[in-house]
């Protein structure tokens, strides 16, 4: 048995081998002077539409016939979202072991996030979405601002709320970051080791909890007061 992944993409001189070899059971190896017989049973995938790409003249009509005798049509990810809660544990685990990273929890703001996103890249996407927080993310549990901008970016369902722990979690955050900003007088490597946090995690935290502009403003604001007037004390010269 042979798989053969996104065939769709397949170059035209490719596609002329192929279908020689569908057509007579046999290839030449590079370099070879014989035939050699083959009996296999093919399995192709794509995400492209091949009866699309046959009119535009992209696919030849007549491999798309060798290779359509059972056709299959999954789904995209979009269509069956019951099932990102289950792919998601399984990527979880998948990459906590891959990656040797803690096995942590997905808080319920980053699920309702998966939940809601249209996954254009489908399963393939979602996974890479899961390593990438797992790796890159908070230490305790999969957050919200752990996901790709992508995710973030998208306008959020109506039946997207925060719980009020959350909510409050993320309201200590906040402050806790203009805090350690305020206290490093704007130095943001300094902010981070003050955070116990690397620079580059501060920066994402800063975009995702949507904090840039404000404390852009206020280190604007504080190069602008100047330093108050010192007091003499004393008694009469």
């Amino acid at each position: 048995m042979v798989f053969l992944d996104e065939i769709g993409e397949l170059a035209p001189t490719l596609q002329v081998k192929l279908l020689r070899v569908l057509q007579e059971r046999e290839f030449e190896r590079v370099g070879g002077t014989r035939p050699i017989k083959v009996d296999i049973r093919l399995i192709a995938a794509t995400n492209r539409d091949l009866n699309e790409a046959v009119r535009l003249g992209q696919f030849r009509q007549d491999l798309y016939y060798r290779l359509a005798v059972v056709k299959l049509a999954m789904p995209p990810l979009r269509e069956h979202k019951e099932d990102i809660p289950m792919l998601t544990r399984h990527f979880v685990q998948k990459y906590s072991v891959r990656c040797k990273v803690k096995l942590k929890p997905v808080s319920p703001e980053a699920m309702a996030a998966l939940m809601n996103y249209e996954w254009p890249g489908n399963v393939r996407e979602l996974e890479n979405a899961i390593e990438r927080a797992l790796v890159i993310g908070s230490p305790e549990m999969v957050l919200l601002e752990d996901l790709p901008e992508s995710l973030l970016e998208q306008t959020p369902a109506a039946d997207m709320t925060e719980g009020k722990y959350h909510a409050q979690v993320k309201d200590l955050k906040k402050q806790m970051i203009r805090d350690a900003v305020e206290q490093s007088r704007g130095n943001y490597v300094e902010a981070a080791g003050i955070l116990g946090v690397h620079p580059n995690y501060l920066h994402r935290l800063i975009r995702n909890l949507g904090l840039k502009d404000e404390l852009n403003e206020r280190l604007r604001e504080g190069s602008r007061t100047p330093p108050p007037r010192a007091r003499l004390s004393g008694g009469a010269a």
